[in-house]
């Protein structure tokens, strides 16, 4: 299991990038990108509505060894009731395991995150088992998981709606969720949590972003997954006008454009936001990417930036 950073979903997160480690066709390496503090804020903003009825905890400890669940959601009244789609089946205490692009929800995965729950239950001071659920999710069809549930365990398993496989026959309730097949309209967070967000999945979620307003720390470790992940679409989206101030926003959501301010000021110079945000923007319209930028902050490059061998991009 991936390691969590402690409630990540509160703080903005920007891990170290390695810009020589890339796959084709320009998307970031996904080993190097932190997918799990990514899922975090998604869960949480799928989730938002109810954020006074429920306890997010991330990387709940089991022991003193290193088992941790990804992510334990807790519902602070018993009876209260979650009116969202990846929320039908919970009950008091809900174990969520994520997996992030390049990976999948193997057989022994679903065997450690069912000990988890038997765990939970037997150290929990009145833990019980029958209020405990547990949800996978990823992003590909669980296949070799649904087979094993129908033709080992006996369990029965229906697909109620795109992206949701519901598991019946089990002392537990079980969902499993396709995050590529989810609406973008109902969980638009969990759906652009990837490394194949277009143009246009851009521009959906860019747009919500502005037409609620979103605190810059909840979106921190997301919009730092989905930037790396994603630097020809992003780019693709700079590169369209009317998409310029969405764009600005992630910029400062990310943190980058604040660096830059920082920066100049530990330097003596009388900068300010739109010194800063030009300074990015420039390098944007270079053709550098989110990780070259980033790297160029990390090294002190605030100055006078020079082009990668071969001249200006």
């Amino acid at each position: 299991m991936s390691r969590l950073l402690p409630h990540p979903a509160g703080k903005g997160y920007t891990p170290a990038v390695d810009t020589n480690n890339e796959l084709e066709h320009g998307k970031g390496k996904s080993d190097d990108i932190q997918w799990h503090p990514a899922f975090c804020n998604a869960i949480k903003l799928e989730l938002e509505e109810y954020e006074n009825d429920l306890s997010f905890v991330f990387e709940h400890p089991l022991t003193t060894g290193p088992l941790k669940i990804d992510v334990l959601i807790i519902k602070k009244a018993k009876d209260v009731r979650i009116e969202k789609n990846i929320a039908e089946i919970f009950r008091g205490v809900n174990i969520v395991e994520y997996k992030s692009p390049s990976d999948r929800v193997s057989v022994r995965d679903f065997l450690k995150v069912y000990a988890y729950a038997c765990l939970y239950a037997s150290t929990e001071k009145d833990a019980d088992i029958t209020d405990i659920t547990l949800t996978f999710v990823e992003s590909r069809h669980p296949r070799d998981l649904l087979d094993h549930l129908e033709k080992v365990r006996g369990c029965a398993v229906e697909k109620k709606r795109p992206g949701f496989y519901i598991v019946s026959g089990d002392p537990l309730p079980i969902q499993i969720i396709d995050s590529r097949e989810l609406s973008a309209d109902d969980n638009l967070w969990l759906k652009s949590l990837n490394n194949t967000l277009d143009a246009q999945g851009w521009r959906r979620m860019l747009g919500e972003m502005s037409r609620t307003g979103r605190k810059p720390g909840l979106m921190g470790a997301y919009l730092n997954a989905i930037t790396r992940a994603n630097r020809e679409s992003l780019r693709e989206v700079y590169e369209m006008s009317e998409d310029a101030l969405a764009f600005d926003r992630v910029l400062e959501e990310i943190g980058l454009t604040a660096k830059w301010e920082a920066r100049g000021e530990a330097r003596g110079e009388a900068r300010g936001k739109a010194e800063g945000e030009n300074k990015v923007l420039g390098l944007f319209r270079q053709g550098y990417t989110v990780e070259e930028v980033e790297k160029m902050l990390a090294q002190g490059s605030s100055g006078n930036i020079e082009a990668p061998p071969g001249g200006q991009r």
